[in-house]
């Protein structure tokens, strides 16, 4: 069986947990404490950081964005990345802006400053930089809202990988509370929608040591 490394509430990771549930493929998870730099780790991916997959063959995936063009590659059905060429630019547009954007923007100020720090011993979080993310998380549910109210998914009428990766940074966020879903209904329904996918029962049933979830975050009706 493939192995997955990985970390908690990392949303590069959960992206590729929910593409390898949606295209139906096992792995074995290892949690990898990538601040430790094990040599047999950084033989696998010299940069040290995860999610990296480890096929029984020796080959070696790094990265998100990576690893989820491999895994559309090597099990097309059903397919994450579909539609015309110009579908597939806008599916991959979206998967840029949440990974990039939002993840700058937002996951870094937030789940950085409020639990990466705290598990890596980094000092006290920003305040400054968590009221930058809870501000910017609003200007995101306003797009996410703005799409949904378009299309039936973010990147048009089908779940696609736009959709996971979206998914896996909110959920992140969502883990610590700090999504304002009362303002945002219509983006409020499209999680609903997609956390209620078999898929995504492994992260929900998941949580960190010492740090339980709102009791809504598993909760498929919120």
């Amino acid at each position: 069986m493939p192995t997955l490394y990985q970390m908690w509430l990392s949303p590069f990771c959960r992206k590729v947990r929910l593409a390898l549930k949606e295209k139906g493929v096992e792995v074995e998870m290892v949690t990898e404490s990538v601040w430790e730099r094990r040599p047999w780790f950084l033989g696998l991916n010299p940069a040290g950081e995860v999610p990296v997959l480890h096929e029984d063959d020796g080959t070696v995936v790094a990265g998100s964005g990576v690893i989820c063009e491999y895994l559309e590659e090597n099990t097309p059905s059903p397919s994450l990345i579909n539609g015309s060429p110009a579908q597939k630019a806008e599916i991959r547009r979206l998967v840029d802006w949440f990974d990039r954007k939002f993840n700058v923007e937002v996951t870094e100020n937030l789940i950085g400053e409020k639990v990466l720090k705290r598990f890596l011993g980094l000092g006290t979080p920003s305040s400054e930089a968590i009221r930058a993310g809870k501000t910017n998380i609003k200007h995101h549910m306003e797009y996410i809202t703005y799409l949904i109210e378009r299309r039936s998914w973010l990147a048009g009428e089908h779940m696609s990988l736009a959709d996971l990766s979206a998914a896996a940074h909110i959920s992140c966020i969502d883990y610590i509370d700090d999504v304002p879903w009362g303002d945002y209904p219509e983006a409020k329904n499209w999680y609903a929608r997609i956390k209620s996918r078999p898929s995504f029962r492994s992260l929900l049933a998941e949580t960190v040591p010492a740090m339980p979830p709102p009791k809504h975050y598993a909760d498929l009706d919120f």
